[in-house]
């Protein structure tokens, strides 16, 4: 399984791995930590985030708009299809 996903994303999951602890006891209620964070992924993904969406992104994490657990998530991708 993590083969496939390294293969179509093109990141090792040792760098998810990090990623994701270095996110534990992170504060989503500060903007500071969560653009790093924003960064820290585009960059991992190769991916990059114009300012506008960065901002997007932020607006939607500080007021709460973002699912907070797994659960949350894919009720939320469930409505979405």
């Amino acid at each position: 399984m993590f083969d496939k996903f390294e293969k179509k994303t093109g990141v090792k999951m040792d760098e998810v791995f990090k990623l994701a602890q270095s996110l534990q006891g992170a504060n989503f209620k500060d903007e500071k930590t969560i653009r790093n964070v924003i960064k820290k992924v585009s960059s991992l993904a190769n991916r990059p985030v114009s300012r506008e969406k960065e901002d997007m992104i932020v607006k939607a994490i500080l007021d709460g708009k973002v699912p907070k657990d797994m659960a949350s998530m894919e009720k939320m991708m469930k409505k979405k299809k």
